[in-house]
């Protein structure tokens, strides 16, 4: 039991440097681990190893009685994503290759499987030229990255040679940054205009909205004449840290899951993953930027206005998912497995609201202690995911894996942004798993998705998003 524990912590402790996922169901991977990703992310009904506290914790309860294991996985992630928008050049995101670690530990004894895990479970990213049109002028980069790690303690119980039921504790982490510029009174489609989102400027607000003391201030100096014009501004909260973004929260959630052999070839088996409950996402280094001209900035013209400030985004949760699924044991060589998952992303991505306080220092003059509440319309659709894969044992050692996973686009086109292109709909899956012996053994898959475009053309931006993902895992059995 003390070497139990210590893996257990072992595994904690490594959580706090596991870097962010990019992912293609939505915000979540296709698949978690290489066995079950690798047949279309299918991993409700059969032993897929650690990853069943992704997936569905009960099918930890088909370890042999007696038996450990320890399962380290490197993934590779490589979005290839192109922004568009009519009357300017492509803008090609630079951000085209991730590597994420995870790390799983189970042990059986008896009817009860234990263990702990760390998984990215998923997010997403993107990164622009300072010149490109996103970057709305401002000549600077434009870039997002969002990651969530889970570190997990599984419980699955035995209850008869039939059925298994399981669940875990989660502890959740999120993490963000953001360089996001906006025109200042153009609405470009899925480019939030700042004067837009203002209804006394004139604003339509059909992208979002803006409110709080500082927009009250920016309105009067604009009524005024104090300003007279605006050409953009810019949220900022960055530190380019492969490890964590810069704002950061946490919080819990769970897992429910069951398993049920109907027969020697056809086992069943059903999963529910909790809305997560975390706390705002904050930082203390944000920066507010606008460009202006006019008696506010001592009759300047296109000044740059930095307002430093603390940052929070508000209520950044990760969906409740259901699934179930089926696994056929169709001959000593060949199993076929299904699955079906429904991702609730409409109640977790109606808008993402970001709420600035300048700082009270006279660096931010007029503005100091000012704050402006901004809501960006997101409005996703829930995501029905149809996983199908098989498993072809041509020797003891060999195992070839293939699958498909295909998906509703949760992204509406019409508020489709590009730091935010999470609009994948197919991967075709492959893979495969030697063992070295008794103890040894690694997997391996790769997933090939298919080049979609979101987003409307006549009314502003589009997004091609094409790429592939691949998971290399080694098991030591104990």
């Amino acid at each position: 039991m003390k070497k139990n524990m210590k893996i257990v912590a072992a595994l904690m402790a490594i959580g706090l440097v596991t870097p962010a996922a990019y992912a293609t169901n939505g915000m979540n991977l296709e698949g978690y681990g290489p066995i079950a990703a690798a047949m279309g992310g299918a991993s409700q009904a059969y032993d897929n190893g650690t990853a069943a506290m992704m997936n569905n914790p009960a099918t930890l309860g088909m370890m042999a009685d007696g038996s450990s294991r320890i399962d380290a996985a490197i993934g590779l992630l490589g979005p290839n994503v192109t922004a568009n928008s009519t009357g300017a050049p492509a803008a090609k995101s630079s951000a085209d290759l991730f590597i994420m670690p995870a790390l799983g530990y189970a042990t059986k004894k008896g009817s009860l499987t234990y263990g702990a895990g760390l998984f990215a479970q998923g997010g997403m990213g993107t990164e622009y030229a300072a010149d490109s049109f996103l970057a709305a002028g401002s000549n600077e980069k434009v870039r997002s990255e969002v990651g969530v790690l889970r570190a997990m303690i599984p419980v699955a119980y035995q209850i008869d040679d039939k059925l298994t039921i399981g669940g875990s504790i989660d502890y959740v982490q999120a993490s963000m940054d953001l360089k996001m510029a906006m025109p200042g009174t153009t609405a470009l489609g899925g480019i939030y205009s700042f004067q837009d989102m203002v209804a006394p400027l004139g604003g339509t607000q059909t992208l979002g909205t803006a409110t709080g003391t500082l927009v009250d201030g920016f309105v009067a100096a604009f009524g005024g004449g104090q300003i007279t014009s605006f050409k953009w501004a810019r949220i900022d909260f960055s530190d380019n840290n492969a490890f964590s973004g810069k704002a950061n929260g946490s919080g819990m959630a769970g897992k429910l899951g069951a398993t049920y052999k109907f027969s020697p070839a056809l086992t069943m088996g059903a999963s529910y993953h909790s809305k997560t409950s975390m706390g705002d996402l904050t930082t203390s280094g944000a920066t507010l930027s606008m460009n202006l001209s006019g008696a506010i900035v001592g009759g300047g013209t296109d000044v740059t206005v930095p307002l430093t400030g603390s940052l929070k985004v508000k209520n950044f949760q990760w969906p409740e998912t259901y699934g179930f699924g089926a696994a056929y044991q169709v001959n000593e060589q060949l199993m076929l497995v299904a699955d079906y998952k429904h991702i609730g992303w409409k109640d977790v991505m109606k808008d993402f609201n970001v709420s600035f306080v300048a700082d009270n220092v006279a660096g931010n003059g007029a503005f100091a202690g000012a704050a402006v509440d901004i809501s960006m319309k997101q409005n996703w659709d829930d995501q029905n995911v149809v996983q199908i894969g098989g498993a072809y044992k041509t020797s003891p050692d060999l195992v070839l894996r293939a699958g498909l996973n295909v998906a509703n686009n949760p992204v509406p086109d019409k508020y489709m942004n590009p730091l935010f292109p999470a609009i994948a709909t197919t991967n075709v899956t492959l893979g495969a798993g030697y063992s070295f012996s008794k103890v040894s053994s690694i997997d391996f898959n790769y997933a090939y998705v298919p080049k979609i475009t979101g987003g409307i053309a006549a009314s502003g931006p589009t997004v091609d998003f094409a790429g592939y993902s691949a998971q290399l895992m080694y098991s030591h059995r104990i």
